[in-house]
């Protein structure tokens, strides 16, 4: 049975949009990652939910979905509260400017396209660099675990500081700069308000391609920090919807479309939370660099064909 949803002019069968979240979340979970930028080309391209109020239903996507996850990488010691709070000091001015930019100079379906397009390429072909590079990454990842104890995967040794931020993870000290993380969630935060990912699907790749950081121990932060920026980005666009009310322009979330995707999302991050220890990171970056390049390839067509 189709259901119309008034917020976004969406019709469609109630079961579609929850197992859809639940197959993609149970493995872009697994990277840190909520899904939410795959949510968002089915929400255009299948749905036709084009509206700038489709970024913040996305969001809403993740308010649903992501505590599940969280919760399971908390629960088995692999949440880096200090990361956490770097990418969401640095994320959470990032998304609201993104989301001025969105409403002001990307409001155009076909445009908005174009530039997820970008974005998307970017992202994979540093994954594919990544992958390409990867002998010393490779050597540092932590091997597929060969029983069903979490114990061996808790991050110990934790420190923080104004210049270095450090850990310790599967015996191997990883360490990166904190300005420099900082100033990453910033842009990245930017990115995803305009996106309306929340800008876990960007910074995940981005601090194991060029920190050299393990996904199997960011994963958790990333996520949570997607979380708190996704609240900052939703509560923007709905209190910013009144003042584009005049011009016909939807820009508050539709929140039932975003809770069904969530729900579905819900059990998928939970799950791909629970398997993602046994998962090799490689594999797990591979599979990303596919479907973000397929992804990304589709909405540039899209806006070149709209170009000509």
């Amino acid at each position: 049975m189709a259901l119309l949803f008034p917020g976004s002019g969406v019709e469609t069968p109630f079961w579609l949009p929850p197992l859809v979240a639940l197959v993609v979340s149970s493995f872009t979970s697994m990277a840190g990652v909520s899904g939410a930028f795959l949510i968002l080309p089915f929400q255009m391209s299948v749905l036709g939910f084009t509206s700038p109020a489709v970024s913040p239903t996305n969001l809403v996507f993740n308010l649903v979905a992501i505590p599940s996850g969280v919760y399971r990488y908390l629960r088995e010691g692999r949440l880096l509260w200090p990361l956490t709070g770097i990418i969401a000091a640095g994320t959470l001015p990032g998304v609201v400017l993104g989301g001025i930019v969105r409403l002001h100079y990307l409001p155009d379906p076909a445009t908005f396209k174009g530039f997820a397009g970008v974005v998307l390429l970017y992202v994979g072909l540093r994954l594919v660099g990544d992958l390409a590079r990867g002998n010393r990454r490779a050597a540092a990842a932590p091997a597929p675990a060969t029983d069903s104890s979490a114990t061996g995967w808790r991050v110990a040794g934790q420190n923080f500081g104004w210049r270095r931020y450090s850990f310790r993870f599967r015996d191997r000290e990883h360490t990166c700069s904190t300005p420099g993380l900082f100033l990453l969630a910033l842009v990245v935060g930017m990115v995803g308000g305009v996106y309306g990912i929340g800008g876990g699907a960007i910074i995940a790749p981005f601090l194991v391609a060029f920190c050299g950081l393990p996904v199997h121990a960011i994963a958790g932060a990333t996520l949570a920090g997607t979380f708190l920026t996704s609240l900052v980005g939703v509560l923007f666009y709905q209190l910013a919807a009144p003042a584009y009310a005049a011009t016909g322009l939807a820009v508050a979330p539709d929140w039932l479309l975003g809770a069904l995707f969530g729900l579905g999302g819900m059990a998928g991050m939970y799950l791909g939370a629970r398997l993602q220890r046994f998962m090799p990171e490689r594999v797990i970056k591979l599979v990303l660099v596919v479907i973000l390049l397929f992804v990304a390839a589709r909405y540039l067509s899209t806006f070149v064909r709209a170009m000509l």
